[in-house]
């Protein structure tokens, strides 16, 4: 086996020499990315080795992501860089400039030797468990986003619970996962709660809600603060087809529908925060910059990905909620 070499009389345990001579192999250039590695029973045979000893250096080498596993079929070599040590499994509902900033965060408080690949399921639950069945046993952790996406435990419960972190929304099935998330009923009943003396110079609140993608948990916060306050309201899913009302204010939710409240001020000559007023969700730069300023109620994305890098590394099994708060700008 010309890529194998293992020393009866060596103090080295066999499976650290098969886990070397791979390594070997792939430095030097003997293997490349997606050759296929000997049989574990090629591996048992041929050096008269128990299966689990060689199953052992598989597994190392394949938690490390230098190899990868096809079910009824072998192993292949999945990376030429043998420096990877650690891999993690980073699945997002979609890509926006928060949660890139959320990324971004994640990477930087992460050690040089781990790899993240990042996957989107883009609220479709096939594309969901798709990605996470096809990748069982890859990665090292797991780190999943399931957004409002229902039955998500059924998928998720496939994987070494030990080895997954649950992200941003934390669903009642999921509450024995490990988790950084937001509590956004509170967030958003709070923030709205800031702007109460605000809000009622208005003649009415309106939450643009999209049930497909949007937390229940902003419905029932924004619900509850409406309900205790005795706020005039209403829930729309979109602006598009809408007109706006002197006197209106609109918690926003996502980006397409707040350029869409702007564009349409703009058309009816309205002056932001005089005629109607507009609060947004997840802040960035954009808002900070757009009219004058958007007013947001926000979590602190960068410190999310960085407690999330931290409790991995650490091997930290907690339940952090992540903090929110409102900034107050001009359009309000």
């Amino acid at each position: 086996m010309g890529i194998l070499h293992l020393q009866k009389e060596s103090a080295i345990p066999k499976y650290k020499q098969i886990v070397s001579s791979i390594e070997d192999a792939i430095v030097s250039g003997k293997l490349k990315k997606d050759d296929k590695l000997p049989s574990l029973n090629t591996v048992k045979k041929n050096f008269s080795l128990s299966r689990d000893t060689v199953l052992m250096a598989f597994n190392e080498l394949k938690n490390r992501g230098i190899i990868y596993s096809v079910v009824g079929k072998g192993y292949y070599v999945l990376t030429e860089s043998i420096a990877v040590k650690q891999k993690i499994f980073l699945l997002f509902d979609e890509l926006n400039s928060f949660k890139e900033d959320l990324y971004n965060s994640f990477l930087e408080n992460l050690n040089d030797n781990i790899q993240v690949d990042i996957f989107f399921h883009h609220f479709n639950p096939t594309i969901f468990s798709k990605l996470i069945n096809d990748n069982i046993g890859n990665y090292n952790y797991y780190v999943i986003m399931p957004a409002n996406l229902a039955g998500t435990e059924k998928t998720i419960n496939n994987l070494p619970k030990e080895k997954v972190y649950i992200l941003d929304q934390v669903h009642k099935e999921l509450e024995e996962y490990p988790a950084i998330y937001q509590n956004f009923e509170k967030d958003i009943f709070n923030g709205l709660s800031s702007l109460l003396t605000k809000i009622t110079t208005y003649k009415k609140l309106i939450l643009v809600f999209s049930e497909d993608k949007q937390p229940k948990g902003i419905l029932k916060g924004f619900e509850k603060f409406c309900n205790l306050n005795n706020i005039n309201n209403q829930i729309v899913s979109s602006v598009h087809n809408r007109t706006l009302n002197f006197g209106d204010v609109y918690l926003v939710l996502d980006d397409i529908n707040l350029i869409r409240v702007i564009k349409k001020i703009k058309e009816n000559q309205f002056i932001l925060a005089k005629d109607v007023a507009v609060i947004s969700v997840n802040d960035t730069i954009l808002k900070e910059v757009v009219e004058g300023g958007i007013t947001t109620i926000s979590t602190d994305f960068n410190l999310m990905g960085k407690q999330l890098a931290k409790s991995i590394l650490n091997n930290e099994k907690l339940r952090i909620e992540n903090p929110s708060k409102l900034i107050l700008r001009k359009s309000i």
